[in-house]
């Protein structure tokens, strides 16, 4: 049995919010104290390492749904099927429905059934619920959406990724850069007449030595602010994340890869997390290098430059943008084997090897 996408949507939204909007914040470090460097050589630091000039936000009014609904809806006209024929819903997140005034976390109900309800599928049968896995959620929910395929009880899933990070930014942390807001979904059905989709997976949890802390809900890094609410926000220790991601990931992605029989020569195209520019490539360049070779230039598709870290969004937003538009010279034709790898809270890995 294969496993196909079939169709693709996004939703990118509007706002665009430039590096420069972000002068004159008052960073602060974990303990509250000022920094002693200016904030324009913060930002300039920060571009060079994360690659991000500018981000996406969604406008007040818009909650993740919204997104998630717009994708959706695309991903299903995409691949021609009746909405009513889909089986299962699933949608990856972080945060929920958040809206742009309460800075609560809203998963009541799930997003997935607001975006039934959105897109008015009257069929009971179409099961729709939320998984949360950190930023490789949209990949988990691929990798459930085949096993209910491949189990007998689908034979069409609609999964999205989808996240309003600009809801939960604490505006004294400088990370608070890194994060944005979009959707992105595709369609997944069973096509044995189709010579390719899903190869291998791969997934993994980290927990033991404490990698659960490394990206979490904290106070804001303003000390005036933590008496007066306990509300939090999403934190991350830097350091951590990035050597962890460079000692696994590319590790993950290798256990992957080989599980699909194909010769690593003929990977086309990988689509990571995008997480943070030089993170990315040094995850690749390993990743090559345990194959006792170096990078492919054009391996490497990445957006996060101009619609920055939008978690579980990033891989099906750039995915779409490559399929339909040849984003940045990126383009993808049938039979290419490609990769899908994410890495984030939890700490979660996983990867997918995928022939077009």
């Amino acid at each position: 049995m294969n496993y196909r996408i079939t169709g693709t949507g996004s939703c990118i939204p509007d706002i665009t919010k430039k590096n420069s909007d972000f002068l004159e914040n008052k960073f602060l470090d974990t303990d509250g104290g000022k920094f002693q460097t200016s904030n324009s050589e913060i930002i300039d630091k920060f571009n060079s390492i994360t690659g991000i000039y500018e981000r996406r936000y969604a406008p007040d009014e818009i909650n993740c749904s919204d997104l998630a609904a717009v994708a959706a809806g695309l991903a299903i006209n995409d691949s021609k099927l009746d909405q009513e024929t889909l089986d299962y819903i699933i949608v990856a997140h972080n945060t929920g429905d958040i809206s742009c005034s309460s800075g609560q976390v809203d998963t009541l109900p799930s997003v997935a059934s607001k975006v039934k309800a959105k897109l008015k599928i009257k069929n009971p049968n179409c099961v729709a619920y939320d998984i949360i896995c950190g930023c490789p959620g949209w990949v988990e929910g691929i990798i459930q959406a085949k096993s209910f395929i491949k189990s007998g009880m689908a034979e069409k899933c609609l999964v999205i990724g989808c996240d309003t990070l600009s809801r939960i930014l604490d505006e004294n942390d400088r990370d608070s850069m890194i994060y944005a807001d979009g959707s992105g979904a595709i369609i997944l059905e069973s096509d044995n007449s189709y010579n390719g989709g899903i190869l291998s997976h791969k997934s993994a949890t980290f927990t033991y030595d404490g990698e659960n802390d490394f990206i979490f809900y904290g106070a804001s890094y303003d000390i005036k602010k933590r008496t007066k609410s306990d509300q939090k926000f999403i934190k991350m220790q830097g350091r951590k994340v990035y050597e962890f991601a460079l000692k696994n990931v590319p590790l993950a992605m290798k256990s992957c890869f080989d599980e699909a029989d194909c010769k690593i020569q003929d990977l086309k195209k990988i689509f990571i997390h995008q997480a943070n520019q030089k993170m990315d490539e040094a995850i690749i360049n390993r990743f090559f290098k345990l194959y006792k070779l170096s990078a492919p230039k054009d391996i490497l598709p990445m957006n996060i430059e101009e619609f920055g870290n939008s978690s579980v969004a990033t891989i099906p937003t750039l995915f779409d943008l490559v399929k339909k538009t040849n984003y940045k010279g990126h383009k993808l034709s049938e039979g290419d084997i490609i990769m899908f790898a994410s890495v984030g809270a939890g700490m979660n890995i996983n990867a997918i090897t995928y022939k077009v």
